[in-house]
């Protein structure tokens, strides 16, 4: 049988999970330069796939256009105007795989992401946790593609994709001296996030010790707290707002080191090729959504029986008395900066 050579690419939300796709469409196209790809998502991710050249970019608007079943029906009319030959649906929820039924309906070849519930069920309960590393998220998507039949084997290596400063950002690169560290300090479930006391520290340490920090990421309230610490420490600036996501790219492909929670912007860092140093507390790597290309000693964590807790982070993770994300201090990052300088 012929491989395809159009493919829809389903992968809907969320931030992260996108980037990742982003990460295996990049290698998938390198390998496979005359399959097209209609990639499917929220028209805010569309930037995560520029200079991708064989990748189209159709937006998915769950809000209007494309809101409920018959929005999805209308989805699916939009799609089959490409004369695609396959479905890769990255996602595997509900909408998805409405969309997956539809197409299926019609004789479509239509393969679906595993996303090893059932491992990730084991890993994360109370008791008995077994605790092993899962199979990388990456490698999952990647798994969807090889079922259509391409034979694609992923690098794992970070590769540095340098873009210009946005114009808006020059002031932030003006002193060559200094070195450019990110961080993203924030994500969607407060289990995930390091105390905003414990990150002061390691700001104050950095911006005394030759560092320029870009602190991204975030609504409004982060806002407020970004804007805080860019009162309190020297060299501090915050991106908050201030750019498009096409532009916080093109920034941290410029820097030099990130730090982030177990959120988008460690799947960001990755897609621009940039090392990036990640905490954890209620959620664990072995889950499988390491950064792309990111080294596992570069997850700063502290083992404990009761962790994880969750796969997404949604859930408390009590360790003794202290949350999971609170074992790790101030200390231990500051000393895995330095360790790389």
């Amino acid at each position: 049988m012929p491989l395809p050579q159009r493919i829809i690419v389903t992968r809907f939300s969320a931030m992260g999970d996108v980037a990742m796709v982003a990460s295996v469409l990049k290698e998938f196209c390198q390998r496979y330069p005359a399959v097209e790809i209609i990639m499917v998502s929220r028209q805010f991710f569309a930037p995560f796939f520029d200079g991708i050249k064989n990748v189209k970019f159709h937006p998915f608007e769950p809000k209007t256009v494309h809101k409920g079943f018959w929005g999805l029906v209308r989805l699916k009319k939009e799609l089959a105007q490409y004369g695609a030959d396959a479905v890769a649906d990255l996602h595997f929820n509900l909408r998805s795989r409405v969309l997956d039924v539809l197409f299926s309906l019609t004789g479509m070849n239509v393969k679906q992401l595993d996303k090893g519930r059932a491992e990730k069920k084991a890993l994360t309960r109370k008791e008995h946790k077994i605790k092993r590393q899962l199979r990388l998220t990456v490698e999952r998507y990647a798994d969807v593609f090889r079922t259509l039949g391409f034979s694609i084997e992923l690098s794992h290596q970070l590769t540095p994709n340098l873009q210009d400063v946005p114009k808006g950002a020059f002031s932030l690169f003006g002193n060559f001296e200094r070195r450019k560290i990110g961080i993203s300090p924030f994500a969607q479930h407060r289990y995930k996030v390091f105390s905003q006391h414990k990150m002061a520290q390691v700001i104050d340490h950095l911006t005394h010790n030759g560092y320029d920090v870009l602190l991204f990421g975030g609504g409004e309230e982060e806002f407020q707290i970004a804007q805080n610490w860019t009162e309190r420490f020297p060299n501090t600036y915050n991106t908050i707002g201030k750019f498009t996501l096409r532009e916080e790219l093109d920034i941290i492909s410029n820097l030099d080191l990130m730090i982030s929670m177990d959120s988008s912007g460690l799947h960001m860092a990755s897609l621009m090729g940039i090392r990036c140093l990640s905490l954890w507390g209620a959620t664990h790597p072995y889950a499988g959504f390491t950064g792309y290309g990111q080294q596992a000693a570069d997850c700063i964590q502290v083992e404990h029986p009761d962790r994880p807790s969750s796969v997404y982070g949604n859930i408390p993770c009590d360790c003794n008395g202290i949350e999971a994300i609170d074992l790790i201090t101030p200390e231990m990052v500051i000393e895995k900066i330095t360790a790389i300088r």
